[in-house]
């Protein structure tokens, strides 16, 4: 059985698109609730150093993944492989929420690649 050597709960950072909150941290793992507002989207990143398993709660999210978009409802979930260059997105009119677990070596801000930015954070 594996047991967690830590545990946050509701570290909230606001970024320009939303906000993510910092459910449960561990070796090798975190796992955030991310909500991104209407009109807003996450930039084209990549990571070398972990992959994510995100989950729709609530809303519609365009997902860009290796320059394929994907469309997802509620309780639908995708993959994001390490290095792979992907984009949360949210055109519609209605908040996101989703689940992301994060499990890699690396679980922090500093392992993002950004290529594309409307926030100028490249």
């Amino acid at each position: 059985m594996r047991i967690m050597s830590e545990v946050i709960l509701n570290k909230r950072e606001t970024r320009p698109w939303g906000f993510y909150t910092v459910i449960a941290q561990g070796k090798g793992f975190s796992v955030k609730i991310i909500r991104v507002n209407p009109g807003q989207k996450l930039s084209l990143q990549s990571h070398n150093h972990r992959s994510e398993h995100w989950v729709v709660i609530s809303g519609t999210a365009k997902v860009i993944l290796e320059g394929k978009e994907h469309i997802l409802a509620p309780d639908q979930s995708i993959d994001i492989p390490v290095k792979a260059k992907h984009s949360l997105q949210n055109p519609f009119e209605e908040d996101i929420e989703i689940i992301e677990v994060q499990r890699g070596s690396i679980l922090d801000e500093e392992d993002i690649i950004r290529y594309e930015d409307i926030y100028g954070r490249i």
